[in-house]
């Protein structure tokens, strides 16, 4: 048996964490068994779905790479075929025509609520003749669910759930206006995909049994079902958008990499004993239903941090520099040409050593980039008083007689310097990185004016100095 999962998001809105979790299960499984991954578009409510949505979606998988294998399904193209199974259950007679007037379901209802009982078609229609129904009122179509025992699933995650068929009602497959509804829908959709697992929040664990029923009632295989717990905040409360329970395209838009979300959202309610960083190929070798847990996970922004943390430091240089060249180019104020991007793949060992996000690591990278005048923050503009312009100027002629601008070679002149002079080494490098950077904080000092290269540090020094060589 090939194994054969699908991802099957409304169209609604963004691909939110919770989504992309789900999403990230199904491709998972899919990989560790040699499997299928397939996407689903559910749009058949009209009204909300839209367009936007839909490329947010596939732009968001796109991004975690956790993009479909083969086309994308879209379930509105499909109602033809979903309305086909209602007419076969129909003639079957394990459907019926229902034709309860608004009126009466509504009388229902209140009645139900009444009595204290749980709000559920009475089965009216189930074994009349259709040949009273009522003028002008075009029928629903129902299924004929079991009256009496119980179903159990055998859910991968949850374990076994029993329901009593008693609270089964008889759910409609069409709607009066012969659309399908979705819990139809999904069922005819999974089985024409070929579906094997369906695994999904476990939110959906009551929509299992009513679904079970048009499997049993047409004779197709059920799927192993798999709930797995939603994602709660820090504080253990259903997680919301003061949790960050946002797009995945807002998480990109703050500096997080696609492998260290796949691997933080791994570890939101799955385990593979004490690991915490597990790469992309270790997940698909490792990853299997037993190891998610029961229990809701915790979202926690420390974690990601650390994580993503961990992935900056492991990524490619070039590829760093073209984010950071991204981000800081939205700035109109500023450009990156040839030269900047030279300084920043330089400079960035120092750099992604000390980034959580790549939002903070192109913030930290931005004095690469930067225009004399050097943008001066108050603490550094503090240190660039008399006696620290005073103590570069000096420095100047050591650095520009140097034949080789190395880290080593740079150090080298800034410590005999401070020794020739009687300074303490702070009292020259504090300054120096001040008109370097704009900052008191900084990768090494000497590392950065490495990147930089001779002539730019010279011309950073000299605009503070005021102090014009031609060294």
């Amino acid at each position: 048996m090939t194994v054969v999962t699908r991802f099957a998001p409304s169209p609604t809105g963004y691909l939110h964490i919770g989504g992309a979790r789900t999403a990230l299960f199904n491709w998972l499984f899919a990989r560790h068994h040699g499997g299928v991954y397939r996407l689903r578009i559910e749009d058949t409510d009209r009204q909300r779905s839209t367009k936007e949505a839909v490329e947010a979606i596939l732009d968001g998988l796109a991004w975690l790479g956790l993009a479909g294998d083969g086309e994308v399904v879209f379930q509105s193209e499909r109602a033809a075929r979903h309305a086909e199974v209602a007419q076969q259950l129909l003639e079957q007679g394990k459907a019926y025509r229902c034709y309860c007037t608004p009126e009466e379901l509504t009388e229902m209802r209140e009645t139900a609520r009444a009595e204290g009982r749980s709000i559920r078609y009475d089965g009216r229609w189930r074994d009349r003749d259709p040949a009273d129904a009522p003028a002008g009122i075009d029928p629903v179509i129902r299924i004929k669910a079991p009256l009496a025992g119980e179903m159990t699933i055998r859910d991968a995650v949850q374990g076994d759930v029993t329901v009593p068929h008693a609270q089964l009602d008889d759910m409609i497959l069409l709607r009066a206006d012969g659309s399908p509804t979705y819990m139809h829908s999904v069922v005819v959709d999974d089985h024409d995909m070929a579906v094997t697992h369906v695994i999904r929040g476990d939110d959906h664990l009551n929509n299992a049994f009513r679904q079970s029923l048009i499997y049993q009632a047409m004779g197709w295989d059920v799927p192993v079902f798999a709930h797995v717990p939603l994602i709660h905040g820090a504080d253990g409360a259903k997680f919301s958008k003061r949790h960050g329970a946002l797009g995945v395209d807002a998480y990109r838009d703050m500096g997080y990499l696609p492998e260290a979300m796949r691997n933080y959202l791994l570890r939101l309610g799955w385990g593979h004993g004490d690991d915490e960083i597990i790469s992309t190929e270790q997940a698909i070798a490792w990853f299997d239903l037993s190891g998610v847990g029961r229990a809701p996970a915790r979202f926690d922004y420390a974690k990601l941090d650390s994580v993503n943390g961990h992935y900056i430091r492991e990524a490619d240089d070039d590829r760093l520099v073209d984010l950071v060249a991204a981000r800081l180019s939205a700035d109109p104020a500023v450009t990156v040409g040839e030269e900047a991007r030279r300084r920043l793949k330089a400079g960035m060992s120092g750099l992604k050593s000390r980034a959580k996000t790549i939002a903070e690591l192109a913030e930290n990278a931005r004095f690469y980039v930067a225009s004399i005048p050097i943008p001066m923050d108050p603490k550094a503009a503090a240190l660039l008083d008399e006696d620290g312009r005073a103590a570069l100027a000096g420095l100047l002629p050591y650095f520009a007689s140097l034949a080789e601008f190395t880290e080593p070679m740079i150090e080298d002149a800034v410590r005999r310097y401070a020794e020739e002079r009687g300074l303490k080494l702070g009292k020259v490098a504090q300054p120096l990185r001040a008109a370097i950077t704009g900052s008191t904080t900084s990768p090494g000092i000497f590392e950065v004016l490495a990147a930089l290269g001779q002539p730019e540090s010279l011309r950073r020094i000299e605009a503070v100095c005021a102090v014009h060589t031609n060294g």
